[in-house]
């Protein structure tokens, strides 16, 4: 099947590294612009499940206004919970599937958390843009679709510091595909 991209539109790819040079995974990169922010929309689907006593995805990016579900994987009961400013819930000791998913309608960082495994940790990041990714093992991230325009290129990572904002820094994308290269420093993979 042929895939149609919108004329003047280029794929972004996100080189993301430690401040030594070093890939890091789960990395959240994104494009903001007013044009962005018009053309966002919901995911119909999202999860982050537990399994093994572990969230899964440990980072999840979603666009504003995203219903996640929390599937409940493991054998054992789980007690998840934000107090987090982008979102505050609890979902109380459940097995199976929570009754109701979570809308994440504000942008920003949720933390996650288990009441019962303290070692459970996950991050939601809400995205108020079309253009988003998270990178894989080899800390690349690529933005499909991109129109040609003034963007600001906002890069967060888990290892920062606790409460950090992305890092940001301008960018212009044209016609051509390109690569970026973004070192986070004081990052902790």
């Amino acid at each position: 099947m042929l895939a149609i991209r919108p004329a003047l539109a280029a794929t972004v790819q996100v080189q993301v590294q430690d401040g030594a040079g070093k890939a890091l995974p789960d990395a959240v990169a994104f494009l903001e612009s007013a044009a962005a922010r018009a053309a966002v929309k919901p995911l119909q689907v999202a999860e982050v499940a537990q399994v093994s006593k572990q969230f899964d995805p440990r980072v999840l990016v979603v666009p504003l206004g995203t219903a996640v579900f929390f599937p409940n994987r493991d054998t054992v009961r789980h007690h998840v919970y934000s107090f987090s400013p982008t979102k505050t819930f609890e979902l109380k000791l459940y097995a199976g599937s929570a009754a109701n998913p979570v809308v994440f309608d504000k942008t920003g960082i949720a933390v996650l958390g288990c009441n019962i495994h303290d070692n459970m940790a996950a991050w939601v990041v809400v995205v108020d843009t079309p253009y988003y990714g998270r990178s894989a093992k080899d800390g690349l991230v690529a933005l499909g679709n991109v129109p040609a325009g003034n963007y600001r290129l906002r890069v967060w990572h888990p290892g920062l510091a606790v409460g950090a904002p992305a890092t940001d820094r301008e960018l212009v994308v044209g016609t051509a595909d390109n690569l970026t290269t973004f070192r986070l420093s004081g990052v902790a993979p």
